[in-house]
């Protein structure tokens, strides 16, 4: 697949916004995500490209694709497929993975808030439990809405605050070190008044729905804290920062598990979703 690049947008990126991508890149590469991806969120890619209704032949961005969980879904639809990250390394689990099924799929390194691809480049723009994670979110979502053409569509999922995942890094900001300046929180992205808004009127038949992954991974609390604390970059990188700290890493041990056994029932756990499409206007 041909795709005519630019430079993008006219972003200026400062040393420190250098250093917090590289840190969020690192951030990523740490653990094993792809693990993460395999036990648990894998299928959420696919249900995101059948929400969008990907069809042959179209011209699909995936932006951060992590391991591929919509890119590799719609070129099995016959899709010309860009699948970009800030981390190379989980874009090579989906290259390898995207090879043994002979998918001609793109993979690029790139900045969710600095798209190397020219205006309206592509039929549809996506990305699942991705894109939410870009600290600037007005960058990212104007980022997602120039690079599709007009009447083109957009899709984006994301964990809600409310959620499972919402409630687990609201448990984990008192430990993590303070955001930097013009950060949002990524569980913001699950709020639909939130996209809205960053979308505004750039975009037409705007549908938001709230869903529930079914997760049923853990037999207790203390099964979920233990597994994101090997395997979850963000879990990882807030243990690291109290690693001279091991009274209050012991207090985020219990109330990790407790989030946890809260939400099991019978071994199954929701972790709650919202799933964003629209138009480009």
């Amino acid at each position: 697949m041909s795709i005519t690049t630019t430079t993008g947008p006219a972003i200026t990126a400062t040393p420190e916004d250098r250093a917090l991508k590289a840190k969020h890149a690192a951030m990523w590469a740490s653990g094993s995500y792809p693990t993460v991806v395999e036990d648990i969120v894998g299928g959420l890619g696919g249900i995101l490209v059948d929400a969008l209704d990907v069809q042959r032949g179209e011209r699909i961005l995936d932006v951060a694709a992590g391991t591929g969980t919509s890119a590799i879904p719609a070129a099995r639809l016959g899709a010309d497929v860009v699948a970009t990250d800030l981390t190379p390394e989980l874009l090579e689990v989906g290259r390898v993975a995207a090879s043994t099924e002979n998918r001609g799929i793109t993979w690029q390194t790139a900045d969710a808030e600095s798209l190397p691809f020219a205006d309206g480049s592509f039929d549809v723009v996506m990305s699942s439990i991705g894109v939410m994670f870009a600290p600037h979110h007005q960058l990212a979502a104007d980022e997602l809405l120039r690079v599709v053409r007009p009447g083109g569509r957009v899709g984006v999922l994301s964990w809600t605050p409310s959620g499972f995942i919402g409630e687990m890094f609201a448990v984990m900001r008192p430990y993590a070190p303070p955001p930097p300046a013009g950060a949002s929180p990524a569980p913001l992205w699950g709020s639909a008044d939130h996209v809205r808004a960053l979308f505004g009127d750039r975009v037409a038949d705007l549908v938001a729905r709230q869903r529930s992954l079914r997760v049923t991974r853990f037999a207790s609390g203390a099964e979920f804290r233990d597994f994101f604390k090997a395997n979850y970059g963000p879990t990882i990188a807030v243990y690291r920062f109290l690693a001279d700290d091991a009274e209050r890493a012991a207090a985020l041990d219990e109330e990790l598990a407790a989030l946890g056994d809260r939400h099991l029932r019978d071994g199954v756990m929701g972790w709650e979703y919202l799933l964003v499409t629209a138009r480009r206007a």
